[in-house]
């Protein structure tokens, strides 16, 4: 049965008006964000007087904005008029163990503008970020610490999502050594070690990354089980690990792109090897449901951001078996992510 189903006309109309004006959202808890008003309220109830003063901003309107954001569940009002932070808005706090601040400073101040371009995007199958920007890829994250930053802690911050469900739904516990190639800040790669004592790691990934994981790492007593490796995968992939786990990164780049991150992969990866590809896999039919939203969100996300794009299991297969794979089983392996599993072909 669809969302429609007992709907008149008027609550069609109303359900898709506010799909349509949704956007207002993020913006507010940006704002939230960039106030600091999410750590401002971590420890009890503030008058909003005492917040705008802390903030520099009117107190007329920063009123405005807490109480625009009760709807959403971020903050409450108190009887006495203060404002509270709820359990919901404890996630953008920087220190909450599921936070998703960096992703909400990502999306909306560096995603948001290539949607408002999106209509370019679909006419020509090129990325919007780069018609604005002139950027391509991530390379300017190496010329950008501040935003490099952001970038790799908002990656941390979805990937923490999902590791703990990778790492229970697949046995890593046979394989010397993987290798998270383009890993970010390792988090996916951390939990693996955890999980696995007897398994090394190598971290591969661009130098803007490679300080905060290892820092991490060192955090956690496992940068000694683990090396870190600068370098590029389109020119190469480093030899070392008989497992490769690509999360999250095919769906960055074009077919032709793609197709080279793999070869590099094959070349570096002994006869018993496995590469895992991990992502969300298209299917042929879609539906009105959250994890669809979430498909598709991300599918348009990578268009206007970098010309790329969602892929069924089908298009993965015919990329890996150009690429030397012959591909193996498909995991689910939660949050509307799957593992597909390839070996090199002999």
């Amino acid at each position: 049965m669809t969302e429609e189903a007992g709907m008149n006309a008027n609550q069609l109309t109303q359900q898709l008006l506010h799909r349509v004006n949704a956007s207002w959202i993020a913006q507010a808890v940006y704002a939230a964000v960039e106030l600091g008003l999410p750590e401002r309220l971590a420890h009890g109830p503030r008058a909003v007087a005492d917040l705008a003063g802390e903030c520099h901003v009117p107190v007329y309107t920063l009123e405005r904005l807490l109480r625009a954001l009760i709807t959403v569940d971020v903050f409450v009002q108190n009887p006495d008029g203060t404002f509270a932070l709820t359990e919901t808005g404890r996630r953008l706090c920087a220190d909450h163990p599921e936070s998703i601040r960096s992703w909400v400073i990502w999306w909306t101040s560096n995603l948001a503008y290539a949607w408002a371009e999106l209509l370019y995007s679909i006419r020509t199958g090129k990325s919007a970020r780069t018609l604005v920007h002139g950027v391509e890829g991530f390379e300017h994250l190496d010329q950008n610490p501040e935003q490099a930053a952001v970038f790799n802690q908002a990656l941390l911050e979805l990937t923490r999502l999902t590791a703990v469900s990778i790492a229970g739904h697949y046995d890593f516990s046979s394989f010397r050594c993987v290798m998270d190639v383009g890993g970010g800040y390792g988090e996916l790669l951390r939990v693996i070690l955890q999980n696995n004592p007897r398994t090394r790691g190598i971290l591969f990934d661009r130098a803007h990354a490679l300080g905060g994981a290892l820092e991490r790492f060192q955090q956690e007593g496992l940068a000694e089980r683990c090396e870190f490796l600068e370098g590029n995968f389109f020119e190469e992939v480093p030899p070392g690990a008989d497992a490769m786990v690509l999360k999250s990164i095919i769906h960055d780049w074009p077919d032709e792109k793609a197709a080279l991150i793999l070869a590099n992969c094959r070349k570096a990866m002994p006869a018993a090897g496995k590469l895992l590809v991990i992502g969300r896999i298209m299917p042929a039919r879609l539906e009105s449901t959250d994890e669809h939203r979430d498909m598709v969100r991300s599918d348009l996300t990578m268009l206007v951001a970098l010309g790329a794009g969602e892929r069924s299991e089908d298009q993965y297969r015919v990329l890996l078996e150009n690429a030397g794979f012959d591909v193996g089983r498909t995991v689910s392996v939660g949050m509307g992510h799957s593992m597909i599993e390839a070996s090199p072909r002999p």
